[in-house]
């Protein structure tokens, strides 16, 4: 037979792998939610792999073949996709550097010995070729990629005054990043790995101001468009990317035919210790409304124009010894959970080719650790499982929601009512109906509700007969509004609390509350142990 009819078979079969294994390819934005062609929501649950720095690879091609590293990342991490990160200049100055010249530009002998030994086939090709290679291999895997012009000289990111922060800065000529922006936008086109491209990470700096975001925004945001139709653009917004606020006076009227996509990032950098230590409460609270205030806003119903946020950067270091992170992570949870946000986590390498001029350099927020043997920390992984579901779909919620799952961040799991009152992975978990604060939180499609026994003491599940009293009715309490809490038969209030050790399930004293419900001014216990949150749902990926 001829070549031509093999080539011919050859794209045959790679268009019908690509689409059942691509089915959400292109995506669409729908109000505030992602979705397919079959109009069904599709969520991102991502994780952040670098490829913006000074050899312009993605990280961690050294310790690991990429095809191992994309099996940990779905099948043993569980996430459906990666950000992956790249350098303007990657494609406008040095598209033709191979892999192996840009490792020997920066003397990394022994890093490219490992390269050589996991990932012999990237040293000939170039850069550009390189990072392709990893897009398809994610591809294979099962995930989608959004692609994050982070930086434009290839270094490590972000500093006030490092030139790569906004239009006009050393590093960062406006028309140079749109002629970046192109060329990914068009290389990539029809590639069904590739859903998304995030216009530039964490803007910032002194010369920030909106009149020139808007300007230079919407002018990327076309160009990519106009390169590559299908996929979704990402606008980031000003302050390291926290900060979209301008827009509740000064929408972007063009959606780039149902595109565009905004991204915001949740830190705990540059907060004080004390507050998170001794007000977790309370400044949880100040936390989650500013991060609502600033770019969840555009999330909610009353949004006068709603579109899908992209939290594409929070993260911790994972070794969890620092209690302030750890703190906030979980406050981090709870409001992602909630809101059923897209997100990525920053992030997967446990280490760095190079990074502020140190070689093979640890990154303990990195779900590896620093050989990229395995993951760091498995406890993660377990916290993650929840929001890395689909918890709401499109319809909204509001009219369709019928039920909730209680959702104990500390832990990542959810309540199960069966004889017991257990904790389980929230896809297993009970169904609650709550109609109202003060009111039942009652067992779906059964006659049973939680009831409050004493302090210390397990609560049970009382039957439709003993649902009236003061035992069975629950309020949310705290600043947070994490807490749970009814009243004992001596009318003593009480909050519900899970064991952060044996997942125990009981009543007790509400922390850091006093005696009518309010927050202390400051408290020396962790209350994070008794954050039960009810979770609107109606839909968990089974």
């Amino acid at each position: 037979m001829s070549s031509q009819y093999f080539t011919f078979i050859f794209f045959i079969l790679f268009f019908l792998f690509h689409f059942h294994s691509f089915e959400s390819f292109p995506l669409t934005t729908s109000s505030r939610w992602i979705i397919n062609d079959s109009g069904d929501r599709v969520k991102l649950a991502c994780i952040n792999w670098p490829g913006h720095l000074h050899v312009m690879i993605p990280e961690g091609l050294n310790k690991k073949p990429m095809k191992d590293i994309v099996n940990d990342i779905y099948n043993v991490m569980g996430f459906n996709c990666v950000r992956l990160t790249w350098a303007t200049y990657m494609y406008t100055r040095y598209s033709n550097v191979t892999v192996s010249e840009s490792l020997d530009r920066w003397n990394l002998s022994v890093v490219k010995e490992g390269v050589a030994k996991n990932n012999p086939e990237v040293l000939e090709m170039s850069v550009v070729e390189a990072q392709n290679v990893v897009v398809d291999e994610i591809g294979k895997g099962k995930m989608m990629v959004v692609l994050d012009n982070h930086v434009s000289l290839p270094e490590w990111c972000c500093g006030e005054n490092d030139g790569n922060g906004f239009f006009g800065d050393e590093f960062f000529d406006p028309q140079e990043w749109v002629m970046g922006l192109v060329a990914v936008a068009r290389r990539y086109n029809g590639n069904p790995s590739v859903v998304a491209m995030s216009i530039r990470n964490e803007l910032r700096g002194p010369r920030q101001n909106m009149t020139t975001w808007y300007d230079y925004m919407q002018q990327g945001g076309a160009a990519i468009h106009h390169a590559n139709p299908n996929i979704l653009v990402i606008f980031s917004g000003l302050s390291y990317d926290t900060n979209l606020g301008f827009l509740k006076t000064q929408p972007i009227t063009n959606n780039l035919d149902n595109k565009l996509v905004f991204e915001s990032h949740w830190y705990s950098f540059g907060q004080p210790y004390d507050n998170w230590i001794h007000q977790t409460n309370e400044y949880c609270a100040n936390v989650t409304k500013l991060f609502m205030d600033q770019s969840g806003f555009l999330l909610l119903h009353d949004s006068e124009n709603r579109f899908p946020v992209f939290l594409s950067e929070f993260g911790l270091d994972q070794r969890g010894g620092n209690e302030m992170e750890n703190r906030y992570f979980v406050c981090l949870l709870a409001t992602v959970a909630e809101i059923d946000i897209d997100w990525g986590l920053w992030q997967l390498p446990g280490s760095y080719m190079l990074r502020e001029g140190r070689v093979d350099t640890e990154d303990v927020y990195g779900m590896y650790d620093f050989m990229w043997d395995k993951v760091r920390n498995s406890t993660m992984v377990d916290r993650l499982r929840f929001i890395q579901t689909k918890i709401q779909n499109v319809n909204d919620g509001q009219c369709n929601q019928t039920s909730y799952v209680l959702y104990h961040p500390l832990s990542g799991q959810c309540v199960e009512a069966s004889h017991l009152l257990l904790m389980t992975d929230c896809q297993h978990a009970s169904h609650w109906t709550h109609e109202r604060d003060g009111g039942l939180i009652q067992q779906t499609s059964t006659t049973h509700c939680l009831t409050t026994v004493k302090q210390g003491m397990a609560p049970v599940m009382s039957h439709q007969d003993d649902c009236s009293t003061p035992e069975s009715f629950w309020n949310v309490v705290s600043s947070s509004k994490h807490h749970l809490a009814s009243k004992d038969s001596e009318g003593n209030n009480l909050c519900l609390e899970v064991d952060p050790f044996t997942l125990e399930i009981v009543t007790n004293k509400c922390l850091c509350l006093d005696d009518d419900l309010r927050d202390v001014l400051k408290c020396d216990d962790n209350p994070q142990s008794q954050w039960l949150k009810l979770i609107p749902i109606n839909k968990i990926d089974q």
